[in-house]
């Protein structure tokens, strides 16, 4: 029998280590609850000790993630359950966030699921290659593939059709030798261990998931030239919230007044970068524009190369 079919389930959970009961918490119904807040708190400190423990490997995807991203491909994550979730939940905010539209969620079960748990979709292999065809994927894309118990059917069938078609593939599991690892270009294991609740990987396992996708967008994002230092200057103004960040971003960056931001920001049409740019080199918005273009759209750069 060929273990490495991700429709095989001869072996069953019992041996996943994210799977196993941890008998000292059969008292878990009658404890107290302010006992219960601690020890769940106790335990999701695990999923930060598991990510630094993998920080080279995430590093390393991050990099290749980087490169077709700046080549204009796109970051897919693929997920189901839990995992898909969280992917086009992260995928979702790097709009708003760093004006950012080519990160991208795919789920099993479509994104009826979001809100509809369609458990059984997870299964099917043949579905996940036939959405990430549907997409398109080519070489030019970055695919991430994140599933705790790391033998998920949707995922693995949808990384591998990812590989055919030469995309860069990342994925992330919750158990060693996870079979998910040995499809991939960068396989990254998050080992959390047993849950509070058995079997529930939307616990710590999840959280850790939750931490490495905002890293990985978060950092993408970074390298991108989406930020000035520490402030997301690609910020998308469509709300009065946001236009008094943009304005607080300004006058961070450049040491202005919020009233000078504000009026330049106007000047500049909304644009952040720009009226960062204006600010710092005393040039109008059309000369501010252009020299952004010229630098692809990082601030540093066009203020150093002025």
């Amino acid at each position: 029998m060929n273990t490495d079919d991700p429709t095989d389930e001869s072996s069953g959970l019992a041996h996943l280590l994210t799977e196993r009961h941890r008998p000292e918490l059969a008292d878990l119904d009658v404890r107290s609850t302010v006992e219960l807040v601690a020890l769940m708190a106790d335990d999701h400190a695990l999923a930060v000790t598991a990510v630094l423990e993998a920080r080279e490997r995430i590093a390393s995807a991050i990099d290749a993630i980087v490169d077709r991203l700046r080549r204009g491909g796109r970051l897919i994550y693929v997920g189901a359950g839990t995992a898909g979730r969280i992917g086009i939940m992260d995928a979702a905010e790097c709009l708003p966030t760093f004006d950012f539209d080519r990160v991208v969620g795919v789920m099993a079960g479509s994104l009826e699921a979001m809100q509809r748990p369609r458990e059984g979709a997870e299964d099917d292999a043949a579905a996940g290659a036939a959405d990430l065809a549907a997409l398109g994927v080519s070489a030019a894309d970055a695919i991430v593939g994140v599933a705790a118990s790391g033998r998920t059917p949707y995922t693995i069938g949808a990384v591998r059709h990812a590989a055919a078609a030469g995309a860069v593939t990342v994925g992330i599991s919750s158990n060693p030798d996870a079979e998910l690892s040995r499809d991939v270009d960068h396989p990254i294991e998050l080992v959390t261990g047993p849950e509070v609740i058995t079997g529930s990987t939307r616990l710590k396992a999840g959280t850790a998931q939750k931490i490495v996708l905002n890293v990985i967008s978060t950092i993408s994002m970074v390298r991108l030239g989406k930020t000035f230092g520490n402030l997301m200057v690609d910020v998308r103004v469509t709300n009065e919230k946001l236009r008094r960040r943009a304005r607080e971003i300004v006058t961070a960056a450049t040491g202005t007044t919020p009233d000078a931001a504000a009026s330049t920001l106007e000047a500049a049409s909304g644009d952040v970068k720009a009226a960062i740019v204006m600010l710092l080199t005393g040039v109008d918005a059309a000369t501010a524009a252009a020299r952004l273009a010229a630098h692809g759209g990082v601030v540093r750069a066009a203020l150093e190369g002025r």
